[in-house]
This record gives C-alpha cells, sequence and structure tokens, in this order.
C-alpha cells in the first residue's frame, strides 16, 4: 500500500488537491486556493476532477476534488477519483476543510486506498509517491486513519486473493494464505483439516472429490485477550477456488469469472484479520470451506445423495449448486462446535439476485431484525449496498425430496431457496444472516472506490459492523 500521512505544513512544490463540495467554506483552503475554484464552477459532484496546470508557478498543477455533499460516500468518492489522477511518483496534498469530520476523513482515505489498488501480480510497479493530507489538528484524525489503514489493508487481501488465477489457487495454497497471513499476530489461531479428518463434511468432499487438489476446511479465530466473556460472531465464507459446475458444466461465458467464487472466503478471511489487528473486543472465528469444483471421474453426479456433518442428507440434481453443499457442513461444524450467538455468511451463491438488484448490491436474508438492521447499517457507512429479501414459508415446499431430507437444487426461485436451505443448518442460532454477494464480489471497470477486477466485498461491511458491537454477552 502507498503512503497517506498527515500533516500541517503547507508545501507548494507538491501538487496540490482542493475540495470541492456543497457548503464548503471558501475561507478553509486558503485565499489563494478560493481564488482557484472561484473560476472553475460545477466541479462539486463527488468524484469529479477539474485539473488546473499551473506552468512555471507553485503549485504547478492544482485538483479540484469534488466531494458532493460532503458525507463519507462522497468523500470516499472524492478519494478514489484523486489517486486515479496522480501519476505513480506524483505526491500530493490535500488541502482540508477545518469542519471535516472523523468520519469524513476516514471516507477519503479509504477512498484514496482502494481507489489505488492493483493487484499485486500486476506488471504495473507500486506507487512512489504519496499523498498528504493537510489540516491544522493532524493529531485529531489519527483514529479515522488507523480505520482507513485496516480497512484497506483488509479489503486489499480479500481483492488479492479473489484475483489470484486459478494456476496458482487451490484448496491447499489457500489454507497456506491463512496460516500465514496468522503467523505470530496474538490471540489468533488457526486449524486446517484435510483428508480422513473431514470424514463428517459429506458436502465438501463430494464438491472437492474431483479435483487433483483435495479440500480443506480452515477455521480462524481472534479471541480478545480482555474481554472476560466475549460476544462470539461466527462468519461463515463460501470458498470454491473454482468452479467448472462440476458435470453440470457451466457454458464457457459463465466459467471464466469462477475464479471468484471464493470472494466470500476471503472477505471473512480479511475481516477477522483486521479484528485482531484494531484488537476488537469481540470473540470472532471464520470458517473456510475450501473445495475446487471440478469435472473427473470422481466428480459427485446429479441425483446423488449426499451425507452432512450433522448426519442429514441432501438430494442433489446440478453439480453447479455446490456452494450450499459445502457451507452445510461448515453451518453444522459451527453449530456443533462453537457455540455462536451469531452466524453471518457470506457466499458468492447464486447470480439470480443481479437480476433484480443489479451488480453493487447483494441478497441480504436474516430472521433477526437487529441483525439485518446493524448489517444495513454497516453496508450503507461502508459503501457495500445490500437488500433484504424475505424467507417466504411455502417456497419451503421446493426444498422435499422422496430420498433424502432435503432438495439442494430445485429450479424454482434461485437465491430465496438457497437461503431457505442454509436455514436448516443453522440449528439452533437465531441471530443469523446470510448475504448473497455474487454480483458485486468483481466489478467490469473502475467504478468511484472499486477498481476493476475483485472487490473485495463484505470486508468492508463486517469491519464496520464487528466495530460496532460492544462485545460483552
Amino acid at each position: 500500500m502507498f503512503a497517506i500521512r498527515l500533516t500541517a505544513e503547507l508545501d507548494d512544490s507538491r501538487t496540490w488537491v482542493i475540495p470541492v463540495g456543497d457548503d464548503l467554506p471558501p475561507g478553509d483552503v486558503g485565499a489563494e486556493a478560493a481564488a482557484l475554484t472561484a473560476v472553475t464552477p460545477g466541479a462539486e459532484k463527488a468524484g469529479e476532477i477539474t485539473v488546473l496546470p499551473r506552468p512555471l508557478r507553485r503549485p504547478g498543477r492544482v485538483l479540484l476534488a469534488g466531494a458532493g455533499d460532503r458525507d463519507e460516500a462522497g468523500w470516499r468518492a472524492a478519494g478514489a477519483a484523486i489517486v486515479r489522477s496522480l501519476t505513480d511518483d506524483e505526491t500530493a496534498q490535500v488541502r482540508l476543510p477545518s469542519d471535516l469530520s472523523e468520519a469524513a476523513l476516514r471516507g477519503l482515505a479509504e477512498g484514496l486506498w482502494l481507489g489505488g489498488y492493483r493487484y499485486r501480480d500486476a506488471p504495473l510497479a507500486p506507487r512512489s509517491g504519496q499523498v498528504e493530507l493537510v489540516t491544522a489538528t493532524p493529531f485529531r484524525y489519527d483514529r479515522s486513519l488507523a480505520l482507513a489503514r485496516a480497512t484497506a489493508t483488509a479489503t486489499w487481501l480479500a481483492r488479492d486473493l479473489t484475483n489470484t488465477p486459478p494456476s496458482t489457487k487451490n484448496p491447499e495454497w489457500f489454507a497456506d494464505q491463512v496460516v500465514a497471513a496468522a503467523d505470530g499476530i496474538a490471540g489468533l489461531s488457526v486449524t486446517v483439516l484435510a483428508g480422513d479428518e473431514l470424514a463428517r463434511f459429506g458436502g465438501l468432499r463430494a464438491v472437492g472429490g474431483a479435483s487433483v487438489t483435495p479440500p480443506r476446511f480452515v477455521e480462524l479465530s481472534w479471541t480478545p485477550p480482555s474481554v472476560a466473556s466475549p460476544r462470539h460472531v461466527v462468519l461463515v465464507g463460501k470458498g470454491i477456488t473454482f468452479d467448472t459446475g462440476g458435470i453440470s458444466i457451466k457454458p464457457r461465458e459463465s466459467m471464466w469469472l469462477m475464479k471468484k467464487d471464493m470472494g466470500g472466503a476471503a472477505a471473512v478471511l480479511a475481516a477477522t484479520l483486521a479484528a485482531a489487528e484494531l484488537e476488537l473486543p469481540v470473540r470472532v472465528t471464520a470458517l473456510l470451506p475450501l473445495a475446487e469444483n471440478a469435472i473427473g471421474a470422481a466428480a459427485f453426479r446429479p441425483g446423488d445423495l449426499i451425507r452432512h456433518y450433522d448426519g442429514t442428507t441432501s438430494e442433489t440434481t446440478n453439480s453447479d449448486a455446490e456452494g450450499r453443499l459445502v457451507l452445510a457442513d461448515a453451518l453444522n461444524y459451527a453449530t456443533d462446535r462453537l457455540a455462536p450467538d451469531t452466524m453471518i455468511v457470506l457466499a458468492t451463491l447464486t447470480g439470480a439476485n443481479a437480476v433484480a438488484l443489479g451488480k453493487r448490491t447483494a441478497a441480504l436474508y436474516s430472521p433477526d431484525d437487529a441483525l439485518a438492521g446493524r448489517l444495513e447499517t454497516a453496508g450503507k457507512a461502508a459503501g457495500e449496498g445490500m437488500w433484504r429479501l424475505p424467507l417466504p414459508g411455502d417456497y419451503v415446499e421446493y426444498l422435499r425430496s422422496d430420498i433424502a431430507d432435503r432438495h439442494s437444487s430445485p429450479t424454482q426461485v434461485h437465491s430465496l431457496v438457497a437461503a431457505l436451505y442454509l436455514r436448516d443448518f443453522m440449528g439452533d442460532v437465531a441471530s443469523w444472516a446470510h448475504l448473497d454477494m455474487s454480483a458485486p464480489a468483481w466489478a467490469a471497470d473502475h467504478d468511484l472506490e472499486l477498481t476493476k477486477g475483485a472487490t473485495g466485498w463484505g470486508a468492508r461491511t463486517l469491519i464496520r459492523y464487528l466495530s460496532a458491537l460492544d462485545g460483552g454477552q
């Protein structure tokens, strides 16, 4: 990550960035800066940049950055636009208004870091310049900058993992990344299950059975040392490192992006690492069922009966509805071993909800109004949209099977029925939520703070949600 720092020193050898927005007092940016903004109307829209070249003068270049109505989202959009307007070796100073809130500073810094993301294996060199945030009271914003840095670091990790090509990324590799990321961090522990240790994980073994790299099950836990009886939140992320669809093979157009099918696992991993970095007073356990849904002689078949961790069975007629099978085992494991107070599932589970909700909004399912409200609030603050959908009781009929406890892949109302299927494995946990985030896990092009490719969707929402909990039972 490139450097962002707070400073009180103005330097006209740097590029100046002057925020413009609704009701921004001109005096906050200085007389010369106010004069520059006065001659360029119409640049107030959030994320809009106006470039003012100034040959033979200092500063030699001025950017007017629109912050809209100056809420956190507007400043986040401004930050992303600013960083994309800078060259790699350019150092810029952003002149902050005197009334800037801590939340706005966090939004600006997150936008700068997220908008400047590059995949680590890309041929472009990292930035050598930096961004300096100029304010008369820099120490006021230390906490906001630290929160932004932790959030951006987590999102960069989730994006890196999701962008990694399937020629590199397989269940074993992913599990190794978790172990390496947690190494040496106090309060974190990692358990990786493989081989015979997965005997009870029938869904995970079925989905990963045809791959040359067998499945893994990873448990990553953060336990705050200073809280006697912390609230326990279990995060479960779908971790299909590549999805061919199995014997129910996907069409070519649908398969090339299936390296993103572990985006949920990447997000819950990143959020748990951030919880440890921020020393949040909440116990967090991330469960990552990792498998590659491949084609081969050992692939599970449409019509197979699969026995899950708790001994119940699922009939499947579509091997491309594999995510819910591995999640079922993880949820069973959580209810059997971990005694969670809350469970949250993140999964690139179906593409169906994209028809109604578009590319930037996830589907939220939860029977718990309070939990759903907290997630919606966290998502709004983070800039990750979600829309709550129902869990209709009369749709449970679609899950009936003549040979098993349930049908895993009926053809009706895909996203809703998938959520109802997962509900079967929540046990006695009343506070749970499922986020179906297939569409917003990937961006076709740069869009505000999103960069082309993996978005790391969900990591920012989970960090905000966990940060807002008081931790105690």
